[in-house]
């Protein structure tokens, strides 16, 4: 019995820990790497194609291709769990379920359905379109739906070719759409927030510790409302984030906010020379 609200409070204490350590630590060399600057020398391609908006759609469109590439195996791997670790986690949870306990976390579980999250989506497209009012109204305005409507169809794409099944008690599938869900909702209001305000970094720490808190807390309460199994969960905690990624990706550079890659020293001589 113990177990499972010590998962509770983990739930909570470890996206507080850990978040701010990541940013901290990880996301200064994640910036400074390889991948950062191929990544920019690309956005930079395409928005001199394309335009700022049009470089934006086709990161969107081949960065959601990618996750489902990713997520598709990923899927298959966790299913292979299923009877060693599925199984045995869902029937210690059914066998210690209270009901007080049962209550709180059937209420806050819903917070990942769809049904709430459309109209927090929509009071933030709104709110936000009239924070930008003066600037490209129409960014807010179209990235909040189109964050929603992007993880319906990539989670349902994957829920079909993987098609695992679900928990003998709901309907819940790979990858766990409530998680997946929190994390683009709120996750695109706060990269929204830091395109809106100038927030210091501290503020931008807690906005993605706040984020990543309440996707935990959710994936906690779908495994113990037996809406999901565990490995669906997992997957809902690594879908989500990698979507966050390529539509945070899609909103930067829409806002011109990714600075071109640093010329190299061999090109700024040779530019030199020639005068270019």
């Amino acid at each position: 019995m113990t177990l499972i609200y010590t998962v509770g409070a983990l739930s909570v204490l470890l996206p507080v820990l850990l978040v701010p350590l990541v940013v901290v630590r990880w996301v200064p060399r994640l910036r400074a790497g390889r991948a950062a600057e191929r990544l920019r020398a690309t956005v930079a391609g395409l928005t001199a194609a394309l335009g700022r908006p049009g470089a934006a759609a086709v990161l969107l469109l081949a960065g959601s291709a990618a996750v489902v590439t990713i997520c598709w195996p990923l899927g298959e791997a966790l299913s292979r769990l299923e009877p060693h670790v599925d199984h045995p986690v869902f029937d210690y949870v059914h066998a210690r379920r209270v009901a007080g306990w049962a209550e709180i976390t059937s209420f806050i579980t819903p917070m990942g359905d769809r049904y709430p999250l459309k109209w927090v989506t929509a009071v933030a497209a709104i709110g936000f379109a009239i924070a930008w009012r003066r600037r490209r109204w129409w960014v807010p305005l179209t990235a909040m739906p189109l964050q929603f409507v992007l993880e319906q169809y990539t989670q349902e794409i994957l829920a079909k070719v993987v098609d695992r099944g679900h928990p003998p008690t709901d309907l819940g599938t790979y990858p766990s759409g409530g998680c997946a869900r929190v994390l683009l909702t709120f996750g695109t209001i706060a990269v929204l927030a830091a395109l809106t305000w100038r927030i210091p970094r501290g503020g931008r720490i807690a906005l993605a510790t706040v984020v990543a808190l309440l996707a935990a807390v959710e994936g906690y309460t779908r495994i113990y409302a037996e809406k999901h199994w565990l490995t669906d969960v997992i997957g809902g905690w690594i879908f989500g984030p990698l979507l966050l990624g390529v539509m945070a990706l899609a909103l930067l550079v829409v806002e011109g906010r990714l600075r071109p890659p640093a010329a190299r020293p061999e090109a700024t001589r040779a530019d030199a020379l020639t005068g270019s």
